[in-house]
């Protein structure tokens, strides 16, 4: 079995095709079984996450497990495919430890994606498919991560998606002290978003969600209030900041709301962060005038400005991770070798019980005991380099050089010469 991962991301993919492979946390785990189940996968773990959605797996036939993500969405292969990179074992560990180090993040040295790592493990543990392989790769990779952010600057002067938010915020309203916010969700990055946006102190904060005890819960903890979520198209056009991020399949704003909530406020602009994916709020409420309509794409751009004062801590923790893959290797060759190794002494060991079986039959007939010791040890002796010598004995003129190096080195053997007579 080797370590395969293939998948699609924020560097590959639009987000108008990243949100038709999403896979929401309560599908995970069923999803895992069914691509166990389906295709040449005896190992699986899925990161999804609004910046990409890619598999780990231990096959033995990766070209048998490509389309399994697009049949799964009942998507056509050719949809996806241009989209579609692969990752065979060694750029599979690299690919691993970059990400979740946060060098392959939208936002450089954001630290979200480890705890999204951590869901997936936690997935594939609950649906069975996480075995020896991925176990010890998302082990090392959360130790790597740990490393490179202990020992380079990677995460410094990170500007998040929330914070991001923020910037632009302020940069449509002279203050945000004035302006009443709706947050649409309550996962971790409304959460997030909240946070930002309280430090500024705003006129009013209201959490919405389809569990009205988690939204609850953040109101207060940021001293705000909460409407049921299907309130929102009644309120909408009471709030000038919309921040929306939930798990729904379907957009919860469409054109038509947004046409309403604008004209009810007569004009005065609303701005909406569409931080779902898919997403919450349909593409084409970005067409009307008065509204600016941001995606996680749009807030990505303006959080990777700066990315230059962080070149030196890139260059370290790509040396980490070039070192680190190298280890990984090393102990992957090392598994491998076991079974082999396993053979090796069962053989020596099932000779060793032949020879001592039959000495022992010898002493119980009288047998004089160093003669049998003797025999025993002559007969053991035997057993064991049979097997190299009839090898050269029968090697081809192109095998014996190989063979003569490799035994040479197995028994510390030197001063050897090639020809056999």
């Amino acid at each position: 079995m080797s370590l395969f991962a293939f998948g699609i991301n924020h560097q590959t993919a639009p987000l108008a095709v990243r949100e038709q492979v999403v896979f929401q946390t309560e599908q995970l785990i069923q999803a895992l079984r069914d691509l166990v189940a389906e295709r040449p996968v005896t190992e699986a773990a899925i990161i999804s996450t609004c910046n990409r959605t890619e598999i780990y797996c231990a096959t033995a036939q990766p070209e048998g497990v490509v389309d399994w993500l697009a049949n799964y969405h009942r998507l056509s292969a050719a949809q996806i495919k241009p989209y579609l990179v692969e990752w065979p074992e060694d750029q599979a560990v690299a690919h691993a430890f970059r990400v979740a180090s946060g060098l392959d993040s939208m936002v450089l040295g954001e630290p979200q994606i480890l705890g999204q790592f951590k869901t997936a493990v936690r997935s594939a543990e609950e649906a069975g498919t996480l075995g020896w392989l991925l176990n010890k790769l998302f082990q090392r990779t959360f130790s790597v991560a740990k490393r490179v952010r202990t020992e380079t600057e990677i995460g410094a002067n990170t500007v998040s998606m929330a914070a991001a938010a923020v910037r632009l915020a302020e940069r449509i309203y002279p203050t945000i002290t004035e302006q009443k916010i709706l947050f649409i969700g309550a996962g971790e990055m409304i959460e997030l978003a909240a946070t930002h946006f309280a430090a500024r102190q705003p006129r009013q904060l209201t959490f919405a969600n389809r569990t009205i005890a988690r939204a609850q819960g953040l109101a207060e903890r940021f001293v705000g209030e909460t409407i049921p979520l299907e309130a929102v198209s009644e309120l909408l056009a009471g709030f000038d900041i919309v921040v929306s991020c939930t798990a729904s399949p379907l957009p919860i704003i469409g054109k038509g709301l947004m046409e309403s909530a604008i004209k009810t406020r007569r004009r005065r602009p609303i701005l909406v962060f569409d931080l779902a994916v898919p997403r919450d709020v349909e593409i084409e409420v970005s067409a009307l005038e008065d509204v600016f309509l941001y995606t996680v794409d749009d807030l990505g751009e303006i959080a990777r400005q700066g990315l230059e004062q962080r070149a030196e801590a890139v260059s370290q923790a790509e040396v980490i991770i070039t070192e680190q893959v190298g280890v990984f290797q090393d102990w992957l060759g090392q598994r491998e070798l076991v079974p082999m190794i396993r053979a090796l002494r069962a053989t020596a060991e099932q000779a060793r019980s032949q020879e001592l079986a039959r000495a022992e039959r010898r002493l119980a007939q009288g047998g004089a005991p160093q003669e049998v010791l003797a025999e025993l040890a002559r007969a053991l002796t035997n057993k064991l380099i049979h097997p190299p010598t009839h090898a050269l004995s029968h090697a081809s003129e192109q095998e014996r050089a190989a063979l003569v190096a490799a035994l040479s080195r197995l028994y510390s053997i030197s001063g050897t010469d090639t020809n056999i007579e």
